[in-house]
């Protein structure tokens, strides 16, 4: 199995091109003007309405860039790798044989950034500048398959390879691989960018490489993508609060009135406004809810002690502190994220960090004589070494979270949530 892997707007953030001449005219007068025609021809030729040839020619005319602009570039773009790309270095470093990038992009500023990734030059495919005595920018290779109108499928088909390849990109040229049929399957990528004339044409559509390495079963950083947990923002909620959610990647669904039934059943996180009134008979029907972020003081309109009974943290601001919009967010995010249940008012109090190179299970359970012994028996039968491990209780329920080294028994998952009185079991990277 082979992966090939797109640059710009896929494995970094940004378009390079755009940003290097943002870099290389900062005091130019006309600067905004040249950024936004550069903007435009990188645009027509990702969803095929001009030819990568023509594209690319005119951006590199209008670079006036040299070799110090380049170093500039390439600490931007270490700064603006995608999100879930970094996440997932640990797969880069032990799948670095098998990852290639292919970009229309160049190998002066892709080499160093993909560097800290494990991924050798030798699988690094992309155009290279030519440099005129001062060390301007004045052209590049056009001998390079790269720089040509499906460059993409002719340099695949000169490597020839036998193995399965699948491609994860933005742009009309990493679809272009799949129509030739040179590719098994091609990735949309829209994590920074999505491109509708180029995402429906993809086998799938992954909004994070999360999605990625999940739906092909492959070793992932976090144990369930973000883009796939649903959030229901509720009520009157501040666009800021919204916006920071989003941000992280979760889809969101914003209703201020009456919530259809079927959406309840798959909700993960609830995000309320101050004065909205969560019945028992209402929060029963959230099967897969695990955190209620309450914008205001939730005492009097969400039942606490239910909540805890089914495993549900309720983080709530009972002051109504002017910066809620932007605490309980986060307070949520890291829930989410590490099982901190810091400010919570239902659930026992623990504030964590992520601990590297370790998955971390979280087990609550009611409050019963016994449960943590047998929550060790379990990890002890499987052979598994716990490298940190935390327990605190209140009246209702015990909040167990252990941190356990990376090779465990996947079975070991069902035991733990078959130990008696188990409110909720979760995995979370």
């Amino acid at each position: 199995m082979k992966y090939i892997i797109d640059f710009d707007s896929t494995f970094t953030q940004v378009e390079a091109l755009d940003e290097l001449v943002r870099i290389s005219l900062e005091n130019h007068p006309e600067k905004e003007k040249i950024v936004k025609e550069i903007e435009s021809l990188t645009n027509a030729a990702m969803e095929g309405r001009l030819s990568f040839t023509e594209s690319l020619e005119r951006r590199v005319k209008l670079l006036h860039a040299n070799k110090k602009h380049l170093g500039q570039l390439v600490k931007v773009l270490k700064k603006k790798v995608s999100q879930s790309f970094s996440r997932n270095s640990n797969f880069f470093k032990k799948h670095s044989d098998q990852i290639f990038i292919v970009s229309g992009g160049f190998k002066e500023f892709i080499t160093p950034v993909v560097a800290a990734y494990h991924i050798p030059p030798e699988n690094i495919f992309a155009n290279t500048f030519l440099f005129d005595f001062d060390g301007n920018i004045a052209g590049y290779d056009k001998s390079n398959p790269l720089s040509e109108e499906g460059g993409k499928v002719k340099l695949l088909r000169q490597l020839n390879w036998k193995d399965d390849v699948f491609v994860i990109g933005d742009g009309y040229s990493d679809f272009q691989l799949k129509e030739a049929g040179i590719v098994k399957k091609f990735y949309a990528f829209t994590e920074n960018i999505e491109r509708a004339a180029v995402a429906e044409k993809a086998d799938h559509v992954t909004p994070s490489f999360d999605e990625f390495l999940y739906v092909n079963k492959l070793p992932m950083a976090i144990s369930y993508p973000k883009n796939r947990i649903k959030c229901l923002v509720l009520g009157e909620v501040p666009a800021e609060t919204i916006d920071i959610l989003k941000a992280e990647g979760y889809s969101i669904r914003h209703k201020k009135a009456e919530v259809e039934e079927k959406y309840l059943k798959d909700m993960g996180i609830l995000v309320a406004g101050g004065g909205e009134k969560l019945t028992n008979k209402w929060i029963e029907k959230c099967t897969r809810l695990k955190v209620i972020g309450y914008l205001g003081n939730s005492k009097g309109q969400v039942d606490h002690e239910y909540c805890a009974r089914r495993g549900i943290v309720i983080l709530d601001d009972k002051r109504n502190n002017r910066y809620s919009s932007q605490f309980i967010p986060k307070r949520v995010i890291d829930f989410v994220n590490t099982g901190s249940t810091g400010f919570s008012v239902n659930f026992p109090d623990i504030q964590l960090f992520e601990l590297a190179g370790a998955h971390r299970f979280i087990h609550i359970h009611e409050n019963k004589p016994g449960i943590m012994a047998k929550i060790n028996e379990v990890f002890a039968r499987h052979h598994i070494n716990i490298l940190a491990q935390y327990l605190k209780t209140n009246d209702q329920i015990g909040y167990v979270i252990t941190d356990v080294n990376e090779e465990y028994d996947k079975t070991v998952i069902n035991d733990l949530k078959k130990i008696p009185h188990t409110v909720k079991f979760r995995m979370l990277y």
